[in-house]
Formats: C-alpha cells, structure tokens, sequence
C-alpha cells in the first residue's frame, strides 16, 4: 500500500470519527426530498457542519431510516437544498408553514421557460428551464400575470421555485405541471449548465416588448394616435406562457411552441409552429408564418424607446398644454356673426348665437354644449399658418355632432377653419377646403 494512499484512508477515519461524535449546530427543513436514504422535502433534521468549500450540510438521517449498522447515519445535502432554522423550535414552526407545499414539485412542459427575480414577467430573468426539468415549488407568490392577446390575464400563479442546482426566483405556472412526490425516485431531465450556449440576441427579444411599425411611425412623426396606442398592439414572443401571440387591427394569431431554436444568425423558430423571427437590428424584429392559403407573410416590429403607457401618458399631458394655450388666450370668445364660445378648463365648451352656422354647419336640435378634442394633425405644409388643429364634439344631441378646425391664435382672439371629413386622413389633416369657411373670434377682454 502506497504512503498516499494510506495517509487518504487515515483521513477518512478521522472524519468517520468527527461525524460520528460531533454535536449539532441545529435544526432545519429539508427543501429537496434526498433519493437515499429516501428523505421526503420538509422533514425536520439535524445539523452537524456546515461546509462553504464543499457547498453541503451535513445532516442527521431520521433513526427509522436506519435498519442496521451499516447504514449512514449521517448524510451530505447540498445547501441551498436545505433551510437552516437554528432551534429544533423554529425548524418545527418553519416545517409546519412549509407543509402545503412541502411535496408540491413541478415539471416543465416549454423549454427556455425563464425563472425570474420578481413575481412579474417583465423583471429579470435569472434561470431558463429545459423540457422535462424538475423543480421545486417553495411558496405561491403574489404578482403581475402575463397577459393574453385578448388583454385578460393568464391562467395560473405565480411560485417561489427552487431548481434542482440550487436557483431560486419565480415562475408562473402556465406551462408547468405541478405533482405531489411522497414515495420513489424523483426523475428530473438532466441539466447541463452551460453559459456559452446562451443566446444574448434571443434574450434582447424575448425581454422587450415588439410594437407594430406603425408605433414608431408615430413616434417619429410626433403624431400619436392614443385610441391606437391604448389597444396594445404588439408581438408577444410568449416567454412565460410557450404562446407566441401577433395581435394588430386586422389579426389576432396565436402559436403554442414547445420551444425556441436557433435558426441561423440572429434567427429563430418556435418549435412545432411554422412561425419564425429574426433580428435583423436590436430595435427591429421580423415575424413570419404561413396563412391558411399557404402564402409567408411578413410583419416588422420594434422596440420602442418608451413604453406605451408613458407615451400615452406623455402624449395626453401635449394635449392638455395645448388646450390650456387656447384656454389661457380666452376663455370667452365671441363674433358679431358666429356667437360666443366660452370654455371651461376641463375641456368643455359652450356655444351660443352660432344661427347663422345653422343647418350647414351646426343641427337645428343641437344648444351648443360639447367638449373638446385635440386629438388630430396637422400636415407639415400647415404649420407655418396654424397653431393645430381641434375638435368639437357637440353632446347634446343624438348621434353626437364633430366639428373639426385649423386654429390659430393671436394677441386679438382665435382664428377657425373648417375641416372637412375628406380632408382627414387617419388623424391628420392633409388638405383645405376647395372654398374655406373661416370664423374669427375675438377674445371677450369682460372676462
């Protein structure tokens, strides 16, 4: 026998005889049940050693485990698979707390599913699942479901999870399939833990949200169009859900994958669907996939700057700015031919003495109470000769009657133009009149 060799067999012996003398340095929960000795999660054990270099417990097995000499009275868990308490007390306390979930395990049915730090799939991802891997369910947390095409919430919870090499965070349980383990081997897919093969360019896609084009046109063009904005249109890659989702004005598709691949330089496909993307820059997403005709469509999204709530928000607070403009420079206006218009500064209006508008303009049935808009465009040829444009909404009469007008404003009172319907296009308006009613009013310096 070689001198290494019995200096290794003397130092086993020494550590056979340190665990078996040593005393506890506590209690705690068992988190993961052990195969062998079969050690079910959130049994009460207690702790002997602690070891940061070999990232174990050492840990008492229950006496009903062991049947003869031979067996192991003690036993190594790895530690974020153990929950150390301190006292017996506190560990009893801390099991009994445990107990609705101390069999509860789930198995994951998408791979790339992401465990995230936060109860909320728009926080940071910390871990990505395999097909088939085993993990952990610690607790049920309170969050932000992921949210369908239709807008309404998903089904399912969020959990605090542990993974089998020792991750915690949170996952909501769309994709998963929870099961109680109380007897047997507990089968977990293999792990292999390897950082290089993660994709930094999927993970740009997956954790931004994909507007449709026309957002950023908007954006650009500074006309934001709020009504649009506020139905969320979008691509949702499906991370927390393995449902990829188009949702625009003329579709609403969804694609349920089973997981991701790669499928060439900044390009992949969602496994069992026909539906592909690709990055073709970090703020430009491509997605295609077959219509029932059999032809390939191809739509583009972007990354926005700013999240679409804020440019709602942002937008509303440029409208009110420009209301109060008109606000400020009144709020009475009148004219010796078209009455008097008096605004309030929430947004409403009343007109009187408009008979002469009557009924070309302005219904018969209709007293002159509305509110008002700044809700549409003017073209770039416009804006030299007019502050913008504004709508009146007359709410006193069924169906509701729009007037809309160029305005602009000077030291003396407010200048309208009428704006026919056909000479707005989407939200903007890109042409005159071919004969241009246009009332001034002057600004009623009595108020």
């Amino acid at each position: 026998m070689s001198i290494k060799h019995s200096h290794l067999l003397i130092l086993f012996a020494l550590w056979a005889l340190f665990l078996s003398s040593c005393s506890r340095l506590g209690w705690g929960i068992l988190l993961w049940s052990n195969e062998e000795p079969p050690i079910l999660s959130g049994t009460v054990l207690p702790v002997y050693i602690r070891s940061n270099i070999d990232r174990v417990w050492v840990v008492g097995v229950p006496e009903e485990l062991i049947r003869d000499k031979n067996d192991p009275d003690k036993i190594e868990i790895p530690l974020p698979q153990f929950e150390f308490k301190g006292s017996k007390k506190k560990a009893v306390l801390r099991a009994q707390e445990f107990a609705p979930y101390a069999h509860a395990y789930a198995e994951n049915l998408q791979d790339g599913l992401p465990i995230r730090d936060n109860p909320d799939n728009n926080s940071r991802r910390v871990y990505r699942l395999r097909t088939g891997e085993i993990i952990k369910i610690l607790d049920i947390a309170r969050g932000n479901p992921p949210i369908s095409a239709s807008g309404d919430p998903l089904p399912g919870d969020w959990y605090k999870v542990l993974t089998q090499d020792g991750v915690t965070g949170f996952c909501f349980s769309y994709r998963l399939k929870i099961f109680d383990h109380l007897a047997g081997l507990l089968q977990a897919v293999p792990v292999t833990r390897n950082e290089a093969a993660d994709d930094p360019d999927l993970d740009i896609v997956m954790s931004r949200t994909w507007s449709p084009e026309s957002y950023l046109q908007m954006v650009n063009s500074r006309q934001i169009n709020i009504r649009e904005l506020q139905k969320h249109y979008r691509f949702d890659p499906g991370q927390d859900t393995g449902i990829a989702r188009i949702l625009l004005p003329d579709m609403e598709r969804e694609f349920v994958y089973e997981g991701i691949s790669s499928d060439g330089e900044r390009a992949w496909r969602f496994d069992g669907t026909n539906l592909q993307m690709n990055l073709r820059t970090n703020t430009a997403l491509a997605v295609q996939f077959t219509e029932s005709t059999g032809l390939r469509r191809t739509l583009i999204f972007a990354a926005l700057s700013y999240d679409v709530d804020d440019l709602i928000v942002q937008e509303n607070a440029r409208r009110e700015g420009q209301f109060m403009a008109i606000y400020e420079q009144g709020p009475v206006f009148t004219s010796n031919n078209y009455g008097t218009i008096a605004f309030t500064q929430a947004g409403s209006f009343t007109w009187t003495g408009f008979d002469l508008l009557v009924p070309q303009l302005i219904p018969f049935e209709a007293r002159g109470e509305g509110q008002v808009y700044m809700d549409i465009f003017l073209a770039p040829s416009f804006a030299e000769r007019y502050t913008g444009a504004v709508t009146f909404r007359f709410t006193d009469v069924t169906p509701n009657v729009t007037l809309r007008f160029m305005y602009s404003l000077d030291n003396q009172g407010m200048r309208l133009e009428v704006v026919p319907d056909y000479a707005v296009e989407d939200i903007t308006v890109t042409r005159r009149s071919s004969s241009p009613m246009v009332l001034y009013f002057f600004k009623d310096t009595s108020f």
